[in-house]
């Protein structure tokens, strides 16, 4: 992507610090980037070389949850927040594949996600981009595109898949987590991945998280953990990407890019 291509400003878009929408998508070899956005990933890669990797495990058990989500656990909607820039296994392809017809929302607050996402969903009915922010769960909840499509009375698949880890404590990710599963009915899912202090090459990795890119919080697995409080947390439990229902075999020592994201899904009894 060419940041002079555009007024990218004015699109409220700021090319001079690397997004987190943006680096993820650098990750995943995509072309929705910006230099500044490389170069924050170049030093990531400094510590945990296998970050590539790590993105695609991640967007392999995206695939995994949501296949069992709408398959196995019958869900037909699904609430996607961070989700990022359109790429390869998006939510709503995975889901309607399994079970054609359900509806999928997708919420990011990085502008480019919307210019993007409408683009790919301008002909899918089922599916809609909202531009909000994780941090305000109220707002989602009440947002007129996520009512037209969400219905509360029903099941809902809430998925916080690689955002978590971008709140800070103090900007309270257990009460968004407890807020969005209220407003849900018994048999909704709760699916979470997030960055783990698994090693100490992950420690470092928080270090420049924070100070690049301002956020990244590798919690321990205790912490991720509490976020499925009050639901009951599905076979394997939490644990490292992989390791959630492989569809192969899975080498018996994990590597660090292996272990660096934990994930799990929970039902609402």
């Amino acid at each position: 992507m060419a940041e002079g291509q555009y007024d990218w400003a004015a699109l409220g878009i700021d090319v001079t610090k690397p997004s987190i929408a943006r680096t993820y998508d650098v990750v995943l070899r995509g072309k929705d980037n910006f230099e500044v956005d490389r170069a924050f990933v170049a030093e990531i890669v400094k510590i945990i070389p296998e970050i590539y990797d790590v993105a695609t495990y991640n967007r392999e058990i995206l695939g995994r949850g949501v296949r069992y989500l709408a398959g196995e656990a019958g869900l037909r909607q699904f609430l996607d927040l961070g989700s990022g820039l359109p790429t390869v296994q998006n939510t709503h392809q995975v889901a309607q594949a399994t079970a054609p017809g359900t509806r999928v929302v997708y919420v990011d607050n990085d502008p480019i996600v919307l210019a993007h996402g409408r683009a790919l969903l301008a002909e899918n009915a089922s599916t809609t981009v909202v531009t909000a922010d994780v941090r305000e769960p109220e707002r989602i909840l009440a947002h007129e595109e996520v009512r037209r499509l969400i219905d509360f009375d029903q099941p809902v698949g809430v998925m916080l898949v690689g955002i978590l880890h971008h709140l800070h404590d103090d900007e309270g990710p257990q009460r968004i987590v407890e807020t969005l599963m209220d407003a849900v009915p018994s048999g909704s899912h709760l699916f979470v991945t997030a960055f783990c202090a698994s090693s100490q090459e992950a420690v470092d990795a928080e270090v420049q998280y924070q100070g690049l890119l301002g956020t990244g919080r590798f919690r321990t697995p205790e912490e991720i953990t509490r976020y499925f409080d009050g639901l009951e947390l599905l076979e394997p439990g939490l644990v490292p990407l992989p390791l959630w229902r492989p569809d192969g075999a899975v080498p018996d020592e994990l590597s660090v890019g292996q272990r660096l994201m934990y994930g799990g899904i929970a039902r609402k009894p």
